[in-house]
C-alpha cells in the first residue's frame, strides 16, 4: 500500500452487520430451509407497478427545513422500492459431531437424513441489505456481505426475487456492486452528498436486520469523519438510527430521500452506535466497479503518522495539523519528487490535509499516473512538489532487517538502556516512569535525534544532552520495519 498510519490510539472494536445461518447440504433438497428474513416479515400488499426511474425526493412541504422531523412515512413510500434484501450462500466445512451427540441432530436435515461424515461440507447462508443505483439492475452492498459467495439472490419489496452476480468489489472501502440477472427498468434512488450532511440531521435506515426485511428506523447523524480501524480510508458517518446484523449494505437516507451512507458496522459494546460509509466515497468508485470490477488507486509511497501536541511542539508547529512523512519509500513517487522523512504534508492540490487520515483518501481519489501538487512544511518553510502517482500494489512486501547489537549502555536522561545496532541504536529496556516510558519500547532502533543521524550509543548521549532545554527531544525511530517520529519531554 502507499500509506500506513502509525497511531498510539487503539482501533474501535466494531462488528459487520451480517446474519449467518447454517444448513445441511443434503437437507436442502428434502427439507425446506429455515425461512428467510422476508418470509418472516409480513409485507403489505405489493405496490402497483411504478414507472422505473430515479425515485423522486419528497417535496419541500414534506421535509421541514427548520430542523423538524421529516415525514418518514412519505419518505419511505418514495424510496422503499429501491431497497433490497440479499441472501448469499456458500459451502463451508463444519465441525463434525459424534453420532451419539445430542447436538448432531441440529446439523442434519431432520429424521431420516443421512449422517454427514467428519468435515462434511455445509451450506452457509448470510443475509444482508442493498439498494438499486440505476435502472440496469446494479445493486450496492458491502463487500463483506458477498465474500466467498457461491450464489447470490436479491429480493425486492414487491416479493420478486432474482439471481445476481458480483459485478465488482472494493475491499478497502468494503463496497460491492451486484448485477441482477434478467431484470431491467427497476426503480432506483439517487446518491446525495455526504459532505453536505450536517451533524444533527435526521437520517433513516432501511434494511434486513435479523432477516426482517424492509425494516425502517430513524435517528440523527451523531458524528462525521469517524476512524474505527476498518481500513486505510476510514471516514465513517456515525448514527444512532438503529441498525443491526443484516443491515450490512443497506442505505442511510437523508430527509430528502437521497442515500448519504451505506450502513456497515456497529459497536457491539454500545447501543445506538452505528457506522456508515459516506455516499461521496461510493460515488467516486462506482463507475470503476461497474465497468472494471475493481478500483485502481494512486499511491505516493510514504508511511505517515499523526501529529500530536508533543510532535507539533517539537517540530515548531503552532498546533497539530497535517500528515508527518515518517518513512519515504526509496525510489517511490514521493522520493522521486523530493519529499523527505520529517516533511509535514499539509495539502494535496487545493485540498487541505487537516489530519493524517485525510492524506490516504485524497491520494487514493486519483488514478495511477496522475500528477498532484503536494504542499509540505520543511524546517518551518513551505514547499510545493509535483508527484506522479504510482499504482497501489495489493501484495506490497515490507521487509525489515533485524538489528544486532554490541555493548549495553544506559542513558539515564531518557530512562533507556541501549546498544549499538545496524543503522542506529537499539532500545533494550525502558525504565518505568521515565521520560521515554510509553513512547519508546524494547526493540525500537533510534536512527535520528533532532534530525541528525545517530551512529552509536555515545553519539546518542551527546546529541540528547545537546538538545535545547524546555523543548521535547525529537527522535526518528525504526519500529518493526517502519519509520516513525517520537517526541520525548524530558521534564516528565
Amino acid at each position: 500500500m502507499g500509506f500506513s498510519a502509525n497511531s498510539a490510539s487503539h482501533a474501535l472494536k466494531v462488528a459487520p452487520l451480517l446474519v449467518l445461518s447454517t444448513l445441511a447440504l443434503g437437507a436442502c433438497r428434502s427439507t425446506p430451509p429455515p425461512p428467510t428474513g422476508s418470509q418472516l416479515s409480513q409485507p403489505a400488499t405489493p405496490p402497483a407497478a411504478t414507472t422505473p426511474s430515479s425515485l423522486a425526493s419528497p417535496s419541500s412541504a414534506q421535509v421541514a427545513s427548520s430542523g423538524a422531523a421529516p415525514d418518514v412515512a412519505a419518505l419511505v413510500a418514495k424510496v422503499k422500492l429501491s431497497v433490497v434484501n440479499i441472501t448469499v450462500e456458500h459451502e463451508a466445512k463444519m465441525p463434525a459431531f459424534d453420532s451419539e451427540s445430542p447436538f448432531d441432530f441440529f446439523f442434519r436435515g431432520g429424521p431420516g437424513d443421512v449422517p454427514q461424515g467428519p468435515g462434511a461440507m455445509r451450506k452457509q447462508r448470510a443475509l444482508g441489505s442493498g439498494f438499486l443505483v440505476d435502472g440496469q439492475g446494479h445493486v450496492v452492498t458491502n463487500a463483506h456481505v458477498v465474500d466467498g459467495a457461491d450464489t447470490v439472490r436479491v429480493k425486492l419489496v414487491d416479493e420478486r426475487e432474482f439471481k445476481a452476480k458480483v459485478r465488482g468489489r472494493d475491499t478497502r472501502l468494503d463496497l460491492a456492486v451486484l448485477e441482477i440477472e434478467g431484470a431491467k427498468d427497476l426503480p432506483f434512488v439517487p446518491l446525495g452528498s455526504s459532505d453536505a450532511v450536517q451533524v444533527g440531521e435526521y437520517v433513516v435506515a432501511i434494511g434486513n436486520p435479523f432477516g426482517l426485511g424492509n425494516t425502517v428506523t430513524m435517528g440523527i447523524v451523531s458524528a462525521k469523519g469517524r476512524t474505527i480501524g476498518a481500513g486505510p480510508y476510514d471516514d465513517f458517518i456515525q448514527t444512532d438510527a438503529s441498525i443491526n446484523p443484516g443491515n450490512s449494505g443497506g442505505p442511510l437516507f437523508d430527509a430528502r430521500g437521497q442515500v448519504v451512507g451505506i450502513n456497515t458496522a456497529i459497536n457491539p459494546a454500545g447501543h445506538g452506535i452505528g457506522f456508515a460509509i459516506p455516499s461521496d466515497a461510493l460515488r467516486a468508485v462506482l463507475p470503476q466497479l461497474i465497468k472494471e470490477g475493481h478500483v485502481s488507486r494512486g499511491r505516493i509511497g510514504i508511511r505517515i503518522q499523526p501529529i500530536d501536541e508533543p510532535l507539533a511542539k517539537a517540530m515548531g508547529l503552532a498546533s497539530p495539523r497535517g500528515a508527518l512523512a515518517a518513512d519515504v519509500e526509496k525510489g517511490g513517487p514521493a522520493d522521486s519528487a523530493g519529499v523527505k522523512n520529517g516533511d509535514i504534508i499539509v495539502a494535496v492540490d487545493s485540498a487541505e490535509v487537516r489530519r493524517a487520515q485525510d492524506l490516504p483518501r485524497l491520494i487514493a481519489s486519483h488514478s495511477p499516473g496522475t500528477k498532484v501538487n503536494i504542499k509540505l512544511l520543511r524546517g518551518g518553510s513551505e514547499k510545493v512538489v509535483a508527484v506522479t502517482l504510482d499504482a497501489i500494489k495489493d501484495d506490497e512486501a515490507q521487509n525489515a532487517k533485524a538489528s544486532r547489537s554490541s555493548s549495553l549502555s544506559p542513558h539515564g536522561e531518557l530512562g533507556l538502556s541501549v546498544q549499538d545496532a545496524e543503522g542506529g541504536v537499539v532500545v533494550r529496556r525502558v525504565a518505568p516512569g521515565s521520560a521515554a516510558d510509553g513512547s519508546l519500547f524494547p526493540g525500537d532502533v533510534i536512527v535520528e535525534v533532532n534530525r541528525e543521524s545517530v551512529r552509536n550509543t555515545s553519539d546518542l548521549a551527546s546529541k540528547v544532552k545537546a538538545s535545547p532545554e524546555g523543548k521535547p527531544v525529537l527522535l526518528q525511530v525504526r519500529r518493526e520495519g517502519a519509520m516513525l517520529y517520537v517526541a520525548i519531554d524530558r521534564s516528565k
